[in-house]
């Protein structure tokens, strides 16, 4: 049996180090999935009023961004009552609008639809509803803060 030198085991150690460092230094080490940033499930919203029948073509008139976790946070304007009240109903939308509103409206037809796209608890949410003019969406909506902005 042959016995190799110390000095090519010592070249080898050395070569085997310097690979290392090497990709460590590329980034190859650091393709690794990154951990949770957080403790808690992500849940960021973005809510938009526009004008026409089908969220994918309708002309965008407001958005607001809302964000409950850790904090409640973003461009709505109540952003702790609108994260209390969308808990309160598990993310079903459907619930805040008043199906048989008591206000007076016209009977045109001009479409609003009101949509909610994002992540809630974690979990991919989206929802649209279309109302038959700006009158009817003000009155289904009354009695809700997340969907008033």
């Amino acid at each position: 049996m042959r016995h190799l030198p110390k000095t090519v085991s010592a070249a080898a150690a050395v070569a085997a180090g310097v690979l290392t460092v090497s990709a460590v230094a590329t980034g190859a080490a650091g393709a690794a999935t990154p951990g949770p940033r957080s403790l808690y499930a992500p849940s960021d919203l973005v809510l938009t009023v526009g004008q026409g029948e089908d969220a994918a073509t309708a002309t965008v008139q407001r958005a607001v961004t809302l964000s409950c976790a850790p904090k409640a946070s973003g461009t709505h304007p109540a952003p702790r009552a609108a994260c209390a009240e969308l808990n309160s109903v598990q993310a079903r939308f459907d619930t805040l609008v008043d199906a048989s509103p008591t206000a007076v409206c016209t009977q045109e037809w001009n479409p609003v639809v009101v949509s909610a796209a994002g992540v809630w608890k974690g979990k991919h949410v989206a929802w649209t509803t279309t109302f038959g003019n700006p009158c009817e969406m003000r009155a289904g909506l009354a009695n809700t803060t997340l969907l008033n902005f």
